[in-house]
């Protein structure tokens, strides 16, 4: 019976594996290391069927567990830089990546840090207050910040047509003489605040609300209050010019990070806010991010909503239901956080407007392969 005994708890060393990782600098040099349990071979298995194309396409997946990192690999394959083709990429811990719309979620911190600061009042704030040059309507006189944080403004936007369509209103945008005023002026659908519509230029207003009140722009402001103190130095944000508009940086879908970049914003999140023990964003707005501040019908569950420029959801993996909150963007660029289970996972890939024809993608692999490994 002994021999039983030991013949299983060798089988079940080599099918599971101690990862630490001590990349992250803490205040005080590397932080201490925790060992974390995973299944190494359901994650093997992971990186071979994302070799194998399984996956496809996928360029890097990093995953912490209780604030460590338990898995990074990079891979290769076709790649864009804000729409214009790169060719054949072999990704590493250095390669910067397109995270498109992830910057709306930065955008969202810098609007929080932004309150944290004083320099805008709270979310409740008329967004009339930073554009006296525009003549508003009763109706839109009631706007206020979080309208756009939320993405609930009632404006006749359509997002919803493909980005190679010059009638979606983004590139509208993009192109126009003045992406403000492009905004601003269009006609309302709906009353503020009552439906949810997905829109790249409530987070150009977002952003250029950031500049107006900080007299910076917005690639300073992130610069000085969450890239430095994060220490996120190789980075790059694309302006409209672009493709041969203004000189705006694109606020809806214009940051390239490494993904261990992305992984710092996320874990900011997780540490309610605090890096390095300095308090950048109060756990009070953290919250009010993470709240569905409006519902839809969801094709999971009951429903998905979203927060303050972050898609928060559940979803039921291994007759568990678990809570995400998603910043994410066109490709499969992805901040996954799951605070109950203390997981963050980045990905970055390169299926840019394939919103529906890759079944295998960022999601079935954390059904699949990423929770089978970390959760018991």
């Amino acid at each position: 019976m002994k021999y039983i005994l030991l013949i299983l708890s060798v089988l079940f060393f080599l099918t599971t594996s101690i990862l630490s990782s001590d990349y992250i600098k803490g205040k005080n040099g590397i932080e201490k290391r925790e060992r974390i349990q995973v299944n190494d071979s359901i994650l093997n298995d992971l990186t071979l069927k994302i070799q194998n194309q399984f996956y496809p396409n996928i360029h890097s997946v990093l995953i912490a567990k209780n604030g460590h990192l338990v898995y990074e690999e990079y891979f290769e394959g076709a790649d864009q830089n804000y729409g214009k083709e790169l060719g054949h990429i072999k990704f590493d811990e250095t390669t910067i990546h397109d995270v498109r719309s992830v910057t709306k979620s930065v955008i969202a911190t810098l609007v929080g840090i932004a309150i944290e600061k004083k320099l805008i009042d709270n979310v409740n704030q008329p967004i009339s207050d930073f554009f006296p040059e525009i003549q508003f309507n009763e109706e839109k006189r009631n706007w206020t910040i979080e309208h756009f944080l939320t993405m609930t403004t009632g404006l006749d936007w359509n997002e919803k047509i493909p980005y190679n369509n010059p009638k979606n209103d983004e590139i509208q945008m993009t192109y126009s003489s003045d992406p403000i005023n492009y905004v601003l002026n269009k006609d309302l659908r709906t009353e503020p605040g009552m439906e949810f519509n997905y829109s790249g230029g409530a987070t150009q207003i977002l952003s250029k609300i950031v500049e107006r009140a900080s007299e910076m722009t917005i690639k300073e402001f992130a610069e000085e209050h969450l890239f430095q103190p994060l220490e996120i130095s190789n980075y790059e944000w694309n302006k409209f010019s672009y493709w041969g508009g203004t000189d705006n940086f694109s606020a809806a879908s214009g940051l390239r990070l490494k993904p261990r970049d992305m992984l710092k914003i996320g874990k900011l999140y997780r540490n309610k806010g605090v890096w390095n023990e300095k308090k950048l964003l109060s756990e009070t707005w953290i919250k009010k991010a993470f709240n569905q501040h409006i519902q839809f019908e969801s094709d999971i569950l009951e429903t998905d909503g979203y927060g303050y420029q972050f898609w928060v959801w559940s979803d039921k993996i291994s007759d568990q239901i678990v809570n995400f909150k998603q910043a994410n963007g066109n490709g499969d660029q992805n901040i996954y956080i799951d605070l109950e289970n203390d997981i963050i996972i980045i990905t970055t890939a390169g299926n840019y407007n394939k919103w529906n024809e890759i079944e295998n993608n960022s999601m079935l692999m954390i059904k699949k392969h990423i929770y089978p490994a970390l959760i018991k």
